[in-house]
């Protein structure tokens, strides 16, 4: 079966950085819904449109394509008295910037004395990434996948 909107597509994969550096890989196959409901970066799920089960892909991931433009507007300077005691680097939490309702992650990367610095970027903003992949399986999504926009089961969403 080729792979299409609403199939669902089981892949194993491997995230490189520009030098070739393993930032990420699948222990197990992970599934995701085709046909443009997120599960996925486009530009990789545009890439193994029409492929079928046991074929490769690899695609290189600009910024804009991956975790976007590091942004600087996204570091903060906090108070450290906003933080718990035991408070360290690359704890991560969820919050909104000033003026925002849009819950971001933030991870501390830096502590001083009386202040914090966290940062909303993604670890892998401003970064080009070469994203590897093999379909080990393609199949239909049921209708109730499609319904929910996600894979229920094995290698997917539970509920």
């Amino acid at each position: 079966m080729q792979i299409s909107k609403d199939t669902v597509v089981t892949i194993t994969y491997e995230l490189k950085d520009r030098e070739g550096k393993t930032l990420e890989q699948s222990d197990k196959a992970v599934s995701y819904l085709h046909g443009g409901y997120d599960g996925i970066f486009p530009a990789v799920e545009e890439a193994l449109h029409g492929k079928t089960a046991g074929e490769s892909c690899e695609v290189t991931l600009d910024p804009d394509n991956a975790f976007g433009e590091y942004d600087e507007n996204l570091m903060r300077v906090e108070p450290r008295h906003l933080f718990p005691e035991n408070v360290e680097v690359g704890m991560q939490f969820e919050g909104a910037p000033e003026g925002s309702e849009e819950v971001m992650i933030y991870t501390i990367t830096d502590i001083a004395e009386d202040k914090v610095i966290v940062d909303g970027n993604h670890p892998l903003a401003g970064q080009t990434l070469l994203f590897n992949c093999k379909i080990e399986e393609v199949r239909p999504a049921v209708d109730e996948e499609i319904e929910h926009g996600h894979v229920h089961g094995a290698h997917g969403h539970h509920h």
